[in-house]
């Protein structure tokens, strides 16, 4: 069988200008780089928006999901059926491709191509907002080593140092030399905060009003503040001009996508930028797009926080699930996930179930249900999935679109443009005016069952202390917490109940206009495992990549 990379190699890309002309963009809308990769620097002003198609997932497992690849595989299949579709992804972070995860491309015939481009550097986005993010770290020591004029208490800052990279190191850092001594940490770039106002900034003023927003300290008299107030937001802003631009690719089936952010939805809220999803519906029929990890939470953040800013909801949401990943969530280890369990399978089922109807009963989406078929899956395990999913009242497609591309996912296709004809009654989960705390318990009991929530002492004193900014209590919850389970104890698989999420501190992203709610044992800098994916990757003698999936 031929990898992901194998496969993606074979295929004889096409002129990015040609992919450009079938959204009717000429080539002064783009800045190329090379002949497969395009910036798109302006999009038409169309008043008709494009039908947004969500895809999410159950619960991930080492098992694997495949939420991208089924986006990649229904945007081309709505194509082949004569729909003029689109893409919109998330650009990979190093951190994942080097460590575990792997790449955010797709997978066997259903892939996002040039992938190798995209999965290493791409056209240097995340290197631009690594270069933001850290010039205001740098402003804001250089401010206090020169005399420190705003009287910022070096306790207080509330910024970090970030790095697109898995680094268990800087985790904790200790900074000397500077008239002063503090110690500190990096996040990785995907949970910074410049990352999150990148993807939520409506075009370049918003972007820069953002970037002056952000709450970088606490005088030693307690007052807040802001980056615009050393002046940096300017330069952040200029650093990020380019890569501000969406980035146009294509599928293995020709289709155009766009690619563009990458914020962590375990940290961060998941969905790529509000600037590419807009280009997206302004020049296609149907854009199909994703969030990061299980419903609960790539779907929540969506609902909650990017619908609000991209003015917006999904008219149709695609769950992802395979036979495996739900016996894994039934008990059974990974070496055993190709053995026919019907009992597993159908205790491991809870976990898609209670995805299933939150999407339907607490956001009011449009669902259906897509299982990427695996060859070991039987045929009494396929039938029983189908029953138990159809008595929830949505339809089930067994997709093959990692083995065949397009043709795979066509009667998934299908039903989707059904389902988008369908009444949209999508809503937000809660509304702004509400308290900080009735939003986290909003989320908590609704979404994860919980039967409340716990704060520490921290995230008290925090809390308090954000509510009186202005503006901070009508600001959405990004819940932090870890993807595998529903509680925030990634032990806890299926659908746990009852359970008492533990929140242990608060971080306030005032320029990207959120409020994260870190649960549980979340890191904010990730670290390698005991064989990363980095050892498997090589460049022969001829100059080709080798070993990236």
């Amino acid at each position: 069988m031929k990898s992901d990379l194998q496969i993606s190699q074979s295929k004889k890309l096409r002129d990015i200008t040609s992919i450009a002309k079938k959204i009717n963009l000429k080539s002064t809308d783009l800045t190329t780089f090379g002949k497969h990769i395009a910036k798109i620097n302006s999009i038409p002003n169309r008043k008709k928006n494009a039908k947004l198609i969500l895809v999410t997932a159950m619960s991930p497992t080492p098992a694997g999901e495949g939420k991208t690849t089924t986006t990649v595989g229904l945007t081309d299949a709505l194509r082949k059926i004569g729909k003029k579709s689109i893409a919109c992804l998330r650009e990979p972070s190093l951190g994942p491709v080097f460590g575990m995860k792997g790449g955010a491309t797709g997978g066997g015939y259903s892939q996002a191509l040039p992938m190798e481009e995209i999965n290493l550097h791409f056209t240097g986005d995340f290197h631009a907002i690594t270069s933001a993010n850290n010039l205001l770290v740098a402003m804001i020591d250089n401010h206090i080593y020169h005399g420190n004029k705003l009287n910022i208490d070096i306790k207080k800052i509330q910024v970090r140092r970030c790095l697109d990279m898995n680094d268990r190191s800087l985790r904790r850092i200790h900074q000397d030399g500077l008239r002063y001594e503090r110690d500190s940490k990096f996040d990785i770039t995907v949970a910074s905060e410049v990352m999150a106002i990148f993807c939520l900034a409506k075009d370049m003023d918003d972007l820069k009003l953002r970037l002056g927003k952000i709450l970088i300290a606490f005088s030693k008299d307690g007052k807040p503040i802001y980056a615009r107030q050393i002046k940096a937001h300017g330069a952040m802003t200029a650093l990020l001009k380019d890569a501000f631009k969406p980035n146009l690719v294509q599928t293995i089936f020709e289709t155009p996508v766009i690619i563009h952010g990458g914020p962590f939805a375990n940290i961060a809220h998941g969905c790529n930028s509000v600037m590419a999803t807009r280009a997206g519906q302004k020049v296609a029929d149907y854009v199909v797009t994703e969030a990061g990890f299980g419903a609960d939470l790539g779907a929540e953040k969506f609902m909650d926080i990017k619908s609000r800013t991209l003015g917006s909801m999904p008219d149709a949401v695609v769950l992802v699930a395979t036979i495996r990943a739900l016996k894994y969530h039934g008990g059974v280890t990974k070496d055993k996930l190709n053995k026919e369990n019907l009992d597993a399978l159908n205790k491991g089922f809870e976990n898609l179930q209670r995805h299933i109807q939150n999407c339907l009963n607490q956001f009011g989406m449009n669902v259906v249900v897509a299982v990427n078929r695996f060859k070991f899956d039987s045929d009494k395990e396929i039938s029983l999935l189908r029953q138990l999913i159809e008595s929830e009242g949505v339809s089930m497609h067994l997709c093959e679109h990692w083995e065949k591309g397009a043709a795979g996912a066509t009667h998934l296709a299908k039903d989707i443009v059904k389902l988008c004809q369908k009444k949209n009654k999508a809503r937000t989960l809660y509304g702004l005016n509400q308290p900080i705390l009735t939003k986290i318990e909003t989320v908590a009991k609704s979404i994860y069952r919980a039967k409340g929530i716990k704060l520490s002492a921290l995230a008290r004193k925090k809390l308090k202390e954000f509510e009186n900014l202005g503006g901070v209590k009508r600001m959405p919850v990004c819940i932090a917490k870890t993807p595998y389970s529903f509680s925030s104890d990634p032990a806890q698989l299926g659908a746990t109940l009852n359970h008492t999420l533990e929140i242990k501190d608060l971080d306030l992203k005032n320029g990207a206009g959120f409020i994260v709610i870190i649960c549980g044992p979340i890191m904010t800098m990730p670290g390698l495992p005991l064989k990363p994916a980095a050892e498997s990757i090589d460049v022969n003698s001829k100059g080709v990549l080798e070993g990236l999936f």
